[in-house]
């Protein structure tokens, strides 16, 4: 059964998907980028700033469905600047205890959508 999960605190779907959806006890949530949710600006800023904005709506979305940043398994971060990672990890980083971090990777994409610098999608379970 798959239960979708949505919130008007994180942006809405810029194309043919959901912030979120729940398949049993597992949350898969699509990408974030830097849009605020009241506004649908880009946050404007350092990576920091924008790495910030990511997490508020992930936390945002992970609220939504009950959760927290405890229940995440499985991050993947895309930068278009693999020189920007450690000002990323360093923000990421405040949200997670390093014992019991999830899974990640972090790659080097060309480009994200709205040209963004930073996008971050995750897998939580409950």
């Amino acid at each position: 059964m798959k239960k979708i999960i949505s919130t008007t605190d994180a942006p809405a779907p810029i194309g043919p998907y959901n912030q979120a959806v729940l398949s049993g006890n597992t949350l898969y949530i699509s990408g974030q980028i830097p849009l605020d949710a009241t506004t649908g600006q880009l946050v404007e800023g350092d990576i920091s700033a924008e790495t910030e904005k990511v997490m508020q709506n992930l936390k945002a979305v992970l609220a939504a469905a009950e959760m927290t940043f405890e229940n995440v398994v499985k991050s993947s971060i895309f930068l278009s600047d693999m020189n920007q990672f450690s000002e990323v990890n360093t923000v990421y980083a405040k949200y997670f205890n390093e014992e019991t971090a999830p899974a990640r990777e972090t790659v080097e994409v060309a480009n994200l959508p709205k040209f963004v610098n930073v996008e971050i999608s995750m897998i939580a379970v409950q």
